[in-house]
């Protein structure tokens, strides 16, 4: 009985050992982070890539608990009243599973210039990105934000 015992004590030290990799591997996966880019303002002069970190997550119908964006926009115009901007639109959820847009805008003005950026956010649905080269300003132009089309970063359901 005594051996029994042994050999099955074995046997499931050697089934929970076996299947451990397989889970920290799984898990690694989903929390990797997935480089994005480069991508380009109209006529080549603005640049933003960067690389985006979403958690791990149970069920794929949910959004991501959260996600972190890193990255770097690169002014590619020699006139000093230029900038380069990267903004982004990332939708996530209240508590009540209720959908808000929340908006992060960088820039630089210096001809080869690299501003980084990070930034966390909970409970995330999408992200998407524009890159705009536009006059030096505050915040980025209405053309810069409504014209053209966003690129998507990250989405819960893909």
């Amino acid at each position: 009985m005594t051996l029994t015992r042994t050999l099955a004590g074995i046997t499931l030290a050697a089934g929970i050992l076996a299947l451990a990799p397989l889970a920290t591997a799984t898990a690694a996966e989903a929390t990797a982070a997935k480089s994005w880019g480069p991508y380009y303002a109209a006529g080549s002069k603005a640049k933003v890539s960067g690389s985006l970190t979403a958690a791990a997550k149970s069920d794929r119908s949910r959004p991501a608990p959260y996600v972190k964006v890193t990255g770097k926009v690169t002014s590619l115009n020699r006139k000093a009243s230029t900038c380069g901007w990267a903004l982004f639109r990332v939708s996530y959820f209240d508590a009540a599973n209720k959908p808000h847009l929340a908006y992060r805008n960088y820039r630089t003005c210096s001809y080869g210039g690299k501003k980084t950026f990070a930034f966390t956010m909970k409970n995330v649905g999408e992200v998407e990105l524009k890159v705009c080269s536009e006059g030096k300003a505050t915040k980025p132009s209405l053309t810069c934000q409504y014209a053209g089309s966003w690129k998507t970063l990250y989405a819960y359901y893909q």
